[in-house]
C-alpha cells in the first residue's frame, strides 16, 4: 500500500462490522495499483469474503472531482437494469473513519484486459470481447434514467458545453506549462458545438480496462470506475470509448491501423456501426467533433493527474511520469481539427 494512502484499518473494520451485512471480523487490506484517480482497495474479511473499497484520495482536490458518493449512487440505481454492475453495500461520508469518504462494493471475480489489443487472445475471442463491450455501452445508453431514479443525476441537455467549460477550468487549475494546442481547443470547441440536447446515463470513462469480463466467456460481468458518471450525451461516451483508434499507447496496446479483418478487433467504422445497430441510431453527423472533445477532456484529466502527482497525493507513483501526455493528446486533437477542415 502506498504510504500516502494508509489509514486506520481497525476503524474501517469496525465500520464494516456495523454496516455491511455478512461481514466477518478479521480484516485484511491491500491496495490495487495502476489507477490514477480514486484509491481502490481489496478487503478480505475473516471468512475469506472479498469486498472492494473506493475512497477519495488524500490532499487538496480539484472542485467536483473524486465524487465517490455519485459512483455509489449510480451503481446502486443500475442494479435494477441489465447493465452489469457490482453490488453496492455501503457509502460512508464520515471522514473520521479512514480520512476521506468511501464506499464498499462487491468484489467481482473475472478478467480485466489492460491491453486494448488483447494480445493473448485469438481473433474470434477479440471480436467477442469488443462486441460485448459495445453491447454493454448500448445497454447503458438505453436505460430509462427517470425510471431508475437518476432523473436528477445530472442536467438534461447541454452536456458537451458543460464538459468544455469544466475541463477548461480544471486544466487551468492544474496547468504547469503553456500548451498552445490546449488554448486553441478551448477556443474552438464552444464555437463548433453540434446539437447538444440528447441525454442518457453516461459513464464518462467507458473503456475496456474499466470492465470485468467473465473468466472464460466474452461477457461483461461488471462496469467499474463510475467517478465521471452523469447524465450526458451518449456520443461523447462512444467517442471516448473509441480513442484507442486515434491514440497509440504502448502501455495499453495499439489498435490504430491494424489489419482489423484478420486481427479480430473491429475497425472504428465497424465498431460505431455495431453501436448504431444496438441503439437503433441513424448515421452520426460531426463525428470528428466528439473525438476532439474526448481528446481534449482526456488531456485535461491527465494534466490533473500529473499535477496531483507533483503534489504527492496521486493514487499511483506513475502519475508524475505523465507530464507529456496532455501535450501529446492536445496535439492529436488539434491536428484532427485541421484535417477535418475546422
Amino acid at each position: 500500500m502506498l504510504d500516502a494512502h494508509r489509514f486506520d484499518e481497525a476503524a474501517l473494520e469496525a465500520y464494516l462490522d456495523d454496516h455491511v451485512e455478512g461481514f466477518t471480523p478479521g480484516l485484511a487490506v491491500s491496495q490495487f495499483q495502476g489507477g490514477m484517480s480514486n484509491p481502490t482497495y481489496m478487503l478480505t474479511d475473516g471468512a475469506g469474503q472479498r469486498y472492494v473499497m473506493r475512497k477519495k484520495p488524500p490532499g487538496e482536490l480539484l472542485p467536483s472531482a473524486h465524487a465517490v458518493d455519485r459512483e455509489f449512487r449510480v451503481i446502486s440505481a443500475l442494479a435494477a437494469t441489465d447493465v452489469p454492475v457490482a453490488k453496492a453495500y455501503a457509502l460512508c461520508e464520515d471522514e473520521s473513519v479512514v480520512g476521506q469518504s468511501f464506499y464498499i462494493m462487491e468484489f467481482v471475480r473475472g478478467r480485466v484486459f489492460r491491453g486494448v489489443d488483447l494480445p493473448d487472445l485469438a481473433p474470434a475471442e477479440r471480436s467477442g470481447i469488443y462486441e460485448a463491450m459495445v453491447d454493454t455501452l448500448a445497454k447503458l445508453h438505453l436505460v430509462d434514467y427517470e425510471a431508475v431514479g437518476l432523473g436528477d443525476y445530472g442536467r438534461v441537455g447541454g452536456y458537451m458545453g458543460r464538459q468544455v467549460k469544466r475541463w477548461s477550468q480544471q486544466y487551468e487549475s492544474s496547468k504547469t506549462d503553456d500548451l498552445p494546442a490546449m488554448d486553441h481547443l478551448m477556443a474552438w470547441l464552444p464555437d463548433n458545438m453540434p446539437d447538444d440536447s440528447e441525454t442518457t446515463v453516461a459513464h464518462g470513462d467507458f473503456r475496456l480496462e474499466n470492465m470485468i469480463f467473465h473468466p472464460t466467456e466474452p461477457r461483461v460481468m461488471s462496469v467499474v470506475d463510475w467517478e465521471l458518471g452523469t447524465l450526458g450525451n451518449p456520443l461523447s461516451d462512444l467517442a471516448y470509448n473509441c480513442l484507442p483508434y486515434y491514440v497509440p499507447d504502448p502501455r495499453r496496446g495499439v489498435i490504430k491501423d491494424l489489419d482489423y479483418a484478420n486481427y479480430g478487433i473491429p475497425s472504428e467504422a465497424d465498431y460505431v456501426a455495431l453501436y448504431r445497430e444496438r441503439t437503433g441510431r441513424p448515421e452520426i453527423e460531426n463525428w470528428p467533433f466528439y473525438i476532439v472533445l474526448s481528446l481534449f477532456r482526456l488531456a485535461a484529466i491527465v494534466q490533473g493527474v500529473y499535477y496531483r502527482g507533483l503534489q504527492g497525493n496521486a493514487p499511483s507513483p506513475e502519475a508524475k511520469e505523465r507530464g507529456d501526455m496532455c501535450r501529446d493528446l492536445s496535439h492529436i486533437a488539434w491536428q484532427l481539427v485541421e484535417e477535418s477542415g475546422g
